[in-house]
């Protein structure tokens, strides 16, 4: 099983909202960065997921998703009312992919940006690259572990 980070503003998406009901599925749509819709597409039942809320007062990584549907056409890119709505993709060539999530685990506290660059174990993460601004990246095992040994 693979390993991501994805990035929400808390008051879209966020751990809580997770939290709420562990049972419920929320599909992770609506993404419209090719490279980030292509790792999406990569993903699978099983994999598990940072969720690090960004552009908000308390930023860094809040919890933990996992995957239970393997990636899908997203359905929002096929409807007109949606602000995602892509004219250039059509069912038989969707362009944009979805994934469906439920909840791991909530962090005990809050892993900031900070702390995640001072971890020389992730100096590769894409995160703490200047100038990155990916939803969806990819974390390596190693990685992981980093982020989870820092609480």
């Amino acid at each position: 099983m693979a390993k991501w980070l994805i990035k929400s503003e808390p008051s879209e998406c966020g751990i809580n909202d997770f939290a709420r009901d562990p049972a419920k599925v929320i599909p992770w749509d609506g993404v419209r960065n090719y490279q980030a819709r292509n790792f999406l597409a990569q993903m699978q039942r099983g994999d598990e997921l940072f969720l690090y809320h960004s552009s908000c007062k308390h930023i860094g990584i809040a919890g933990i998703v996992r995957v239970v549907q393997d990636a899908y056409p997203d359905p929002l890119q096929f409807d007109p009312d949606s602000k995602y709505f892509d004219p250039k993709s059509s069912p038989e060539k969707p362009r944009w992919q979805a994934v469906d999530m439920q909840f791991v685990a909530k962090l005990p506290t809050l892993i900031t940006l900070d702390r995640l660059k001072a971890l020389p174990e992730l100096a590769d993460l894409a995160l703490v690259r200047k100038g990155n601004r990916l939803s969806v990246m990819p974390v390596t095992e190693a990685e992981w572990h980093a982020i989870l040994g820092s609480l």
